[in-house]
C-alpha cells in the first residue's frame, strides 16, 4: 500500500488501516507529510515510527517537504509539540526527520518520493549517497525529491509557484524512465481529487499523485511488491 500525504489526520490513518489491513498483514510504503496542518500529528507520527520499529520488513517512511524543521516550525507541528508537551520534543523529532530516507524503488520498477524529479539527477545512486542526518536545503537535488511537481502545461523544466525547487514536463518524465528502466514514479505533495495522471500527453500512466486527507482519500495498492522494496540510502 502506498499512502500519500496525511497531515496530522489521525482517524484518517486509522481508517487506512482498518481498510487496507493492519500492519503486518499488509505491506505499507508511506510517501511522507505526517505532520502539520492536522491536528493530532503526535498521534500520527507516534503510531508511524511504532510500526516502523515494530515491522522494520513490513512498514517503510520516506520523508516529506514537512519533515523539515524550517517547514513544520511555521505550519503547525511546532505549536502543537509546544502546547502539548515542549519545545524540547519538537527538536527530538526534527532529528529523527533528518534521518529519514527520501526514496525507495518497489520491483525495481517503480520508483517512489515525496515530490518529483530534478535537473541534477543522472543516477540513482546519487539518491543512495545523500549523506544523513541532513537538513532540507534551499535547492538541489534533496530539496527537489521534494518538492518538485509535474505538470502537462510546460515541456522540460519550469518555474514553480511554489516558490521553491521546479515543475517538469511529460517528456522529462519520459526520458528519466527510459533512462533509468522503469514504468512508474509514484509520488505525493499535491492534492488530487482522484488518481491524477501527471503526464495527459503520454497514454501509458507513467506518473500518480497520491494524497491522504478526510474525503481525499487516494492510495495506491501494488500486489505483491511488499518484500522486494528497496529504499534509497546507505
Amino acid at each position: 500500500m502506498l499512502p500519500g500525504d496525511i497531515h496530522g489526520q489521525y482517524s484518517d490513518l486509522l481508517r487506512l488501516f482498518e481498510y487496507g489491513g493492519f500492519p503486518p498483514r499488509s505491506n505499507y510504503l508511506f510517501l511522507g507529510d505526517y505532520v502539520d496542518r492536522g491536528k493530532q500529528s503526535l498521534e500520527t507520527i507516534c503510531l508511524l515510527l511504532a510500526y516502523k520499529i515494530k515491522y522494520p520488513k513490513n512498514f517503510f517512511l520516506l520523508r516529506g517537504n514537512h519533515e523539515c524543521a524550517s517547514i513544520n516550525r511555521i505550519y503547525g507541528f511546532y505549536d502543537e509539540c509546544k502546547r502539548r508537551y515542549n519545545v524540547k520534543l519538537w527538536k527530538m523529532f526534527t532529528d529523527c526527520f533528518n534521518c529519514l530516507p527520501v526514496a525507495a524503488l518497489i520491483d525495481e520498477k517503480i520508483i517512489c518520493m515525496h515530490g518529483g524529479l530534478s535537473p541534477e539527477l543522472h543516477d540513482l545512486n546519487q539518491i543512495k549517497n545523500l549523506r544523513r542526518p541532513c537538513e532540507v536545503p534551499e535547492s538541489g537535488l534533496l530539496c527537489d525529491l521534494l518538492w518538485s511537481d509535474p505538470s502537462s502545461d510546460v515541456r522540460g523544466w519550469g518555474e514553480s509557484e511554489r516558490g521553491v525547487s521546479y515543475t517538469f514536463g511529460a517528456d522529462r518524465v519520459k526520458e528519466f524512465l527510459q533512462k533509468h528502466d522503469l514504468d512508474l514514479i509514484c509520488r505525493a505533495h499535491q492534492v488530487t481529487y482522484s488518481f491524477q495522471i501527471s503526464n495527459c500527453n503520454i497514454i501509458r500512466v507513467q506518473i500518480l499523485s497520491l494524497y491522504i486527507i478526510r474525503s481525499l482519500c487516494n492510495f495506491l495498492y501494488v500486489a505483491g511488491c511488499g518484500r522486494r522494496i528497496r529504499v534509497l540510502c546507505k
